[in-house]
């Protein structure tokens, strides 16, 4: 279970995942002992993760959302297929565990660039059923965490982090091949050191910290967390795929945005145009959910519920042999 301390924790690293352990200790008034201890106790027992994410429009990339169905018996080889490719995330498998829903990123304008993964799959995975949703538009999620997972500090410490970093702008960066990466080594782990970083980007640790500072000023990435939401009370997931008349679609998004049952609201293209990500205690709450929060939502004309069965993949790649990096 998690205490008030875990709770802060997790709330800290969402709105800074590179605080360093002082830092953090200083906004939790704690030691710098005590904050690397339970760091490591919820990396190990709840599956805690930080992750540095690149902006898919500040990078140049557009995101698609995969709905595929396959055969029982091919329908978890499909799914571990989208897991081990790189331009994959949020890898679900729903509704009876014949349908696989995945994140898929393409470089911006690449016509039909869903299609290049069906290409390359393998032919043995039994595909009976595919649709692609182009994500438009993100009302709650990425940037925006689950406020179930980031409820537990005040006012006050949420300044101290926000107030160690400089003011975030969204501008568009040429990206260097150093650059990518740094990227892809923040995606395996946000919290690496800048002489791991180094590593990977043949850079001086002066240039990876200065370069880092730059994007992250920029918008180019951020940082997102990884757990169990169980531990946070989700331990019953599913995805809502709903219908909203155009002229009441930004106004539904948004409403929905504030409900905390939800960590994720997106309006898509597709016969549904809103899909979004539900997390509730048990299966009770999520009906009270249905029938009553998102019963009070007139607008929306049609929903369909799939429930996740399990999450084969979050927005990081697959854990890598070996322990991470850290930030003291």
């Amino acid at each position: 279970m998690l205490d008030e301390l875990d709770r802060a924790l997790i709330h800290a690293l969402h709105i800074d995942g590179r605080a360093s352990f002082t830092q953090l200790a200083a906004v939790l008034e704690v030691s710098p002992q005590t904050v690397s201890r339970r760091y490591e106790r919820l990396r190990e027992q709840a599956a805690l993760r930080v992750v540095g994410l690149p902006d898919p429009q500040l990078t140049g990339h557009e995101q698609w959302l995969l709905r595929l169905t396959a055969e029982p018996e091919t329908a978890l080889d499909l799914a571990h297929a989208l897991v081990r490719r790189a331009d994959t995330s949020w890898v679900y498998l729903t509704g009876g565990g014949t349908e696989i829903v995945a994140v898929l990123e393409t470089p911006l304008g690449m016509a039909h660039g869903h299609s290049l993964l069906l290409h390359e799959l393998p032919p043995s995975v039994g595909l009976t059923a595919v649709s692609a949703h182009h994500l438009l538009h993100t009302y709650l999620g990425w940037r925006t965490p689950w406020r179930m997972s980031a409820n537990a500090l005040t006012a006050r410490q949420q300044r101290m982090l926000v107030g160690a970093r400089p003011p975030e702008r969204h501008d568009q960066v040429q990206l260097s091949p150093a650059d990518h990466a740094l990227l892809d080594a923040l995606r395996r782990d946000g919290r690496a050191g800048v002489a791991e970083l180094a590593v990977d980007t043949g850079w001086s640790p002066a240039t990876v910290s200065r370069r880092l500072d730059h994007l992250r000023a920029c918008g180019t990435v951020f940082f997102d967390i990884e757990i169990d939401p169980a531990l946070l009370g989700g331990s019953v997931r599913a995805l809502l795929w709903m219908a909203a008349a155009p002229a009441h679609l930004d106004e539904v998004a948004t409403a929905l945005a504030g409900h905390d049952e939800l960590a994720f609201v997106a309006h898509t293209t597709g016969p549904t145009n809103l899909v979004a990500h539900a997390l509730c205690p048990d299966t009770a709450a999520l009906y009270q959910y249905l029938t009553h929060g998102l019963g009070a939502v007139k607008a929306i004309r049609t929903l369909e519920t799939a429930p996740v069965l399990r999450t084969l993949k979050a927005v990081g790649p697959i854990r890598p042999p070996g322990p991470p990096g850290r930030r003291g």
